[in-house]
């Protein structure tokens, strides 16, 4: 049996979930390129791999489907005039493209392929020296005649929460922040388009890769069937949000969306690096987040259109309300020790990936933050992590859940 695109709650028995194993993309890193494809560390590639792979063998002990971003998109483009869409519109959306020569060759190197190699390459990125020597016509590719890609790498890809997010019965394709992301998120649209194992004929679009504006899929946490939460931070704007709720409460059966005000700074990166639920009444949070958090509540009024209003309530008020629990327990990452907190956060301590109410997934270097999860009556299902942590991203980051049971 394969589930389709069902999530109601971020705890809820997971079923589904979309991975990205890592892949060459990773040795495309060197630190000259850091800034450009957002990294800040070179993961050792056999290493991540077996890290990523213990990561997908705990899902699948765990009773979940595991499946993958190169072999669902390659699905989606068994008809050759939509392979050829999509690799057409990659190439558009590739800014390091400066010429029709260099497109042209492009093109028929990566549409000879088969779908699922040519998937892998684009990902994995296209060298200069694959094509041979091209001709030079334009200033920019003198300019640029060092630099080793014709098309970058997506080492980001891995985290395959921010591209998009599966929200009630339908999903977002997201609009991302940054040049070095943006098309990531075209593999989703084509899944969502024309791979019907991975969105069954119904299933709704609440965010579209053409949108404007940017929203990214670790500041998206689906509370329960009332309730979504959006992390208002570096990289998920206020436009987005707005244009996501008004759909979203349009047509499933969510009530309001919580907007969560973050500090614009890499280590708050998303929501969920600072925040995630773990079970019906217990969240991990970073201790440094609590005092400069501001909310918002996004509602429709009588004419669909959304309704604003500032929550002056605490946090763990306003969640006990929303949760219909008596009260909710913020687990902080790392504790009472604020140099633990820091470190801990620094690899992702509270980024914990619920597969059932009370079971998470976490990277076990973060002892201090497990200890505690542990007393509060957690189970701890942990993960090495030396290499998949370089990325700043934990268990919650590298996973997209497409089918969780209700609650």
């Amino acid at each position: 049996m394969s589930f389709g695109i069902h999530n109601f709650s971020e705890i809820g028995k997971l079923n589904k979930v979309l991975l990205h194993r890592l892949g060459e993309e990773i040795e495309g890193l060197t630190p000259d390129n850091f800034e450009r494809l957002l990294f800040d560390d070179i993961p050792y590639l056999e290493l991540a791999q077996k890290e990523h792979d213990e990561f997908a063998d705990i899902l699948r002990d765990n009773g979940i489907e595991v499946v993958y971003y190169v072999e669902e998109t390659a699905k989606a483009l068994a008809d050759e005039k939509i392979k050829a869409e999509f690799l057409n519109k990659m190439l558009d959306e590739t800014p390091s493209i400066n010429s029709d020569t260099v497109r042209d060759a492009l093109y028929e190197y990566l549409y000879a392929m088969d779908n699922e190699k040519m998937v892998a390459k684009i990902i994995a990125g296209v060298k200069k020296e694959e094509l041979g020597k091209l001709p030079q016509n334009s200033l920019q590719d003198f300019v640029e005649s060092d630099y080793p890609f014709f098309m970058d790498p997506m080492p980001n890809l891995y985290f395959t929460r921010d591209p998009g997010a599966c929200v009630g019965n339908g999903l977002n394709v997201h609009k991302m922040h940054t040049p070095a992301r943006q098309r990531e998120a075209l593999f989703l649209e084509y899944m969502y388009k024309h791979n019907k194992d991975f969105a069954p004929e119904g299933t709704e679009l609440w965010y579209d890769y053409e949108d404007p504006a940017s929203i990214e899929g670790g500041d998206v946490l689906v509370l329960n069937k009332e309730t979504v939460a959006v992390g208002l931070s570096q990289r998920t704007s206020a436009n987005a949000i707005e244009r996501f709720a008004e759909r979203v409460l349009k047509k499933d059966s969510f009530k309001r969306v919580l907007v969560f005000e973050i500090p614009k700074k890499r280590a708050f990166m998303h929501l969920d690096t600072v925040f995630t639920m773990v079970d019906f009444d217990k969240f991990t949070i970073h201790p440094e987040i609590e005092g400069p958090l501001r909310m918002f509540e996004i509602t429709l009024n009588k004419e669909g259109k959304a309704q604003f209003k500032t929550i002056t309530d605490t946090l763990p008020s306003i969640l006990a309300k929303v949760l219909h629990v008596p009260a909710v327990d913020l687990i902080r990452c790392g504790g009472t020790d604020l140099m633990a907190a820091q470190r801990e956060q620094w690899n992702d301590g509270s980024n914990t990936l619920a597969i059932a109410p009370g079971t998470v997934v976490t990277y076990e270097r973060n002892y201090v933050s497990n200890d505690l999860l542990d007393k509060k009556g957690i189970k701890v299902l942990t993960m090495t992590s030396s290499e998949v942590s370089r990325g700043r991203g934990g268990p919650r980051c590298m996973s997209c859940p497409i089918n969780r049971d209700d609650l």
